[in-house]
């Protein structure tokens, strides 16, 4: 598993839940030194003894704490680059969902061994959608890291938000080694959005 998902877990509860409550969690996982390294490979299982320590910590489940982790690294000032690589997607929600299947590539154009899961979106109606995000290894549930499409679906939330679109996000039935998001976008225009430009302006 790559330490930038890791890692990403320790911001998460640092930035919003405080240093005490990640250094709770650091014990209860078995984490040594200062913290996880985001730039190496890290054996599946932490990540799976990282989470469980940080929903007993929170006393949430772990569907919810993922779907906040997605929630986090959209819209929190600490990972903004992570937001400027989604909206890069296109000008509206309908077009950065229509951009998902080429997300893991774009994220490898960033950090060239980090292998997200793959990503398919089916368009059952101009404005219904099924996102199938295929977790295979090391997204497993054999102790590892699952749960993907739960972060998947923070994601979401926080990037309609961002374009200020209307959607209603449902988990699927899920498949072998896939799970399903269903997504009815309502309204791409419902809200103002946040503010954000594509090209930076020269001077």
């Amino acid at each position: 598993m790559h330490g930038l998902i890791n890692r990403a877990i320790q911001c998460f509860v640092t930035d919003m839940h405080g240093a005490a409550i990640w250094n709770d969690v650091a014990r209860a996982a078995q984490l040594h030194g200062a913290g996880i390294e985001a730039m190496l490979d890290h054996d599946p299982l932490l990540t799976g003894r990282v989470l469980d320590a940080t929903c007993q910590r929170l006393c949430r489940p772990r569907a919810e704490v993922l779907e906040d982790i997605g929630t986090y690294l959209v819209s929190h000032p600490n990972v903004e680059a992570l937001r400027r690589l989604l909206r890069f997607g296109g000008e509206d929600f309908s077009d950065f969902l229509c951009s998902l299947d080429d997300l893991p590539e774009r994220a490898r154009l960033a950090v060239a061994d980090l292998d997200l899961p793959v990503l398919e979106l089916h368009e059952l109606a101009h404005d219904r959608y099924r996102l199938r995000c295929l977790t295979g290894a090391p997204y497993r549930q054999d102790g590892g890291f699952s749960g993907f499409g739960s972060v998947m679906m923070g994601v979401l939330r926080a990037m309609a938000d961002d374009y200020g679109a209307l959607v209603v996000l449902d988990h699927g039935a899920p498949e072998p080694g896939c799970e399903v998001i269903e997504i009815a976008l309502v309204a791409c225009d419902y809200s103002e959005g946040r503010r954000f430009e594509l090209g930076r302006k020269a001077g």
